[in-house]
């Protein structure tokens, strides 16, 4: 059973949420807060394994509310769900340790696809929206010099990183390297240990920040 917090101003939205997420029988609502805040503290309090967080909302933003849930290090994993009309949160929002966003416009299959993915302890990079936040802000920062951790990445694994950065997901990774699916689950695996990174959703970012990547390209 996958346990989910939704964090949200709106009581219609949770509420629609609430409905969607429920029809499925491996998802449980355990929880709602109203602002950021209170689902800082119901997080810490019910511990559910993924926490449904809006980004504008009253007392405590999502951005902030995220990096306090995130920072002692627990299993949970927050998945943002916005209008979109701040873009400019959502890479601060990743910065902060989300490990996943999608639009509030989703249909109703892609947000229970979406608790489902966190709630197995992945991440996930909505197509829509990857290129587009991860480009224009990665654009926007300075890249670093690339440091020496890139250098303990073994080739096939720059390779998976390379095309993890570009948006593609565990399987069309594997058609395009010619292996198996279960192959390059293990290469994100050892690259996030090796690279002491969260999850792929930060390995993305770390890659366009060390020039691995350039934004824009395919």
């Amino acid at each position: 059973m996958i346990r989910v917090l939704l964090v949200d101003d709106q009581a219609l939205i949770r509420t629609g949420f609430t409905t969607i997420l429920e029809s499925e029988p491996d998802i449980e609502v355990v929880g709602q807060a109203a602002n950021g805040l209170d689902g800082v503290r119901l997080a810490a309090e019910l511990r559910p394994d993924v926490v449904c967080m809006d980004v504008q909302m009253p007392v405590m933003d999502g951005i902030e509310a995220t990096r306090r849930i995130t920072a002692d290090g627990t299993p949970t994993s927050v998945l943002i769900l916005t209008t979109f009309d701040r873009d400019d949160f959502l890479f601060e929002t990743l910065d902060a340790g989300a490990s996943g966003f999608l639009l509030k416009t989703a249909e109703a299959e892609e947000l229970i696809e979406a608790v489902q993915v966190l709630g197995r302890g992945d991440a996930l990079l909505s197509p829509q929206v990857t290129r587009r936040v991860i480009e224009r802000f990665t654009a926007a920062r300075p890249a670093p010099v690339r440091g020496r951790s890139v250098e303990q990445l073994t080739e096939r694994e720059c390779d998976t990183l390379q095309w993890l950065a570009r948006g593609l997901s565990n399987a069309e990774i594997a058609a395009q390297m010619h292996v198996s699916p279960e192959t390059v689950k293990s290469h994100v695996s050892s690259i996030l240990m090796k690279l002491g990174l969260r999850d792929r959703i930060n390995a993305v970012i770390w890659a366009y920040e060390q020039g691995l990547v350039s934004p824009g390209s395919h």
